[in-house]
This record gives C-alpha cells, structure tokens and sequence, in this order.
C-alpha cells in the first residue's frame, strides 16, 4: 500500500485553481479537534477523484475528528458522479 504521503504528493501534481465559482466558497475548515482554530483552505479545481481514509468519529457539529488521509487518485470515476456534500 502507498504512503499517504505519497499518495497525497501524487494527488498534488493533478490539481490546479478553480475555474470558475467553487462548491466550498465561504467554507471553514478545523485546524483540529477541540479547537476554534480553521485552516486556511486554497480551493482547486474539483475535478479529481480521490479515495481518502478517514475515521468515522464526529464531533457534535458533525465534522471529522481526524484528518482524511489521500488513498488513491480514481480515474475510472467521474467527479460528476459524485454528490455534493449539501445533497
């Protein structure tokens, strides 16, 4: 199995900045659990599949405990495919 340190240094030769408006404008991010720190998130385009692993705990407010580590880039799925998070 690949590092998720690769996988993610693999995922970041794919990506480039949006084109148009993103889904994830106006999102904040946790910089961690227990925190009321946020990152600063830089939106790509979203136009690569990628399978993460994550761990299932959530907080109250619903947002992961954990980070999501990069698995693998899906090229035999299409990011049409796949539902918004809102959806």
């Amino acid at each position: 199995m690949r590092s998720s340190r690769a996988a993610g240094r693999s995922l970041a030769d794919q990506l480039a900045p949006p084109q148009d408006a993103h889904p994830w404008t106006d999102w904040t991010f946790s910089a961690g659990w227990a925190t009321q720190r946020t990152l600063d998130a830089i939106l790509v385009q979203p136009d690569v599949m990628t399978e993460v692993d994550v761990d299932a705990a959530r907080d109250s407010a619903g947002r992961w405990r954990h980070p999501a580590r990069p698995h693998r880039i899906r090229t035999d799925i299409d990011v049409a495919q796949v539902p918004l998070f809102s959806e």
